[in-house]
């Protein structure tokens, strides 16, 4: 799973990254290997599983922290946006390169709208932050459109001429950026594209465009700057023009500045909790900024919301579980570590596309798996459910 950063310069983009990927705890683990210079490893939150068995867990990836558990997710932090970014202005190529697979997106708004267009800094509201959201939307299906309309003809007629089905011509040709058949073919119907390809418009391609970006390419976006006077007032507008967008208040300074305190053991805080505890000496400066965090960001939004657009995007946007493997008398590992692993795997896997998970062998020779809380044994059919805990039984 890939979650792509976008947003105009100067938005807040890069303290977003940031704050999102600066772990708590030195001892955390990094599982990707091939990390890029602008990719980082951030976490989504969920109950540690081991309490409700009196223990706490030890992952192997991620970190526990306060009776949470923070599971590693892959970020990336695309480059800054400029009108025409499709046609290549700018660093348009690469910003659209890196979305390729991305398989959702946060865009990070200067909510406050003390940014212009072009990134350069204004008084506070005096910039409408609707038109960052609308110009993104243009970008992204102009840049799909584009690739739709690339020898579309000869696409098209050779779809004709071989007698393919649409639906898997199409996600075939467009796999590379998360486009699948029953996205083509929730798109097609939606649009009623009942006659054929080769006599597709220009505009019933565009449309097609924007319907495969915003299935293929969900976005949250992340109202950042918060705390600036008089954003709360455009965040209310921005909620109430984009009603289909999922759209959550954040402060991407006061996140690192919370998680930078605690990295250096003056506080206890718990990404996404709306409180810190006070445990080193703080300098005049230190308090004020964190008594203005407190008082503007934490009491007033409930968080900072760094860690709920990551979990939000995540579990409700994408619909991922997270499942444990663990046994149903023993739920440490060989070294004596409780559930030391935990999966996040699509909606709607099965016991079997667990076991694969685990190991293409687990999945061939898959007999049961037991559910640990109840200890019914299940089919290789059985949908799981998040945060289940779940022993596989396999052929020797």
């Amino acid at each position: 799973m890939l979650i792509g950063l976008v947003g105009k310069p100067s938005s807040g983009k890069s303290t977003f990254f940031k704050a999102a990927t600066l772990a708590e705890v030195d001892i955390a683990n990094y599982p990707f290997t091939t990390i890029k210079p602008n990719e980082g490893v951030g976490y989504v939150k969920i109950d540690d599983a081991a309490k409700e068995f009196n223990k706490t867990s030890n992952p192997r990836e991620g970190y526990v922290l306060n009776g949470y558990r923070f599971i590693p997710i892959k970020l990336i932090d695309v480059a800054g946006l400029v009108p025409g970014a499709y046609e290549g202005k700018g660093k348009g190529n690469q910003f659209l390169s890196d979305l390729n697979q991305a398989d959702i997106l946060i865009h990070v708004v200067d909510i406050s709208g003390s940014i212009d267009e072009n990134g350069n800094p204004v008084q506070p509201l005096s910039y409408n932050p609707a038109k960052d959201i609308e110009f993104l939307e243009i970008e992204l299906d102009m840049w799909y459109f584009g690739i739709l309309k690339k020898g579309w003809e000869k696409f098209a007629r050779i779809v004709k001429q071989e007698n393919q089905e649409i639906k898997k011509a199409l996600a075939k040709q467009l796999s590379g950026m998360n486009v699948n058949e029953m996205i083509v073919q929730e798109a097609i119907k939606k649009l009623k594209l009942e006659h054929h390809p080769i006599e597709w418009s220009d505009d019933e391609l565009k449309g097609l465009a924007r319907e495969l970006r915003i299935r293929s390419k969900p976005m949250i976006i992340a109202a950042n700057k918060i705390d600036i006077n008089g954003a709360k007032l455009n965040f209310h507008k921005i909620k109430e023009k984009f009603k289909d967008y999922v759209i959550i208040p954040c402060s991407g300074d006061s996140e690192l500045a919370l998680r930078e305190a605690a990295k250096h053991g003056l506080i206890n805080y718990t990404p996404g909790e709306n409180n810190f505890e006070i445990v080193g000496k703080l300098n005049e400066k230190q308090k004020n900024a964190l008594e203005f965090i407190k008082k503007n960001v934490l009491d007033e939004f409930n968080n900072t919301g760094i860690q709920e657009i990551l979990d939000k995007a995540v579990f409700d946007l994408l619909k991922y579980i997270a499942i444990f493997p663990g046994g149903v008398n023993k739920l440490e590992d060989s070294e004596g570590r409780v559930l030391p692993d935990c999966f996040l795997m699509r909606n709607g896997s099965t016991a079997l596309d667990f076991a694969y998970r685990l190991h293409t062998d687990f999945g061939k020779n898959f007999i049961k798996a037991i559910d640990v809380r109840t200890r019914l044994v299940v089919g290789k059919e059985h949908k799981l459910k998040h945060k289940d805990i779940i022993e596989l039984a396999v052929k020797k």
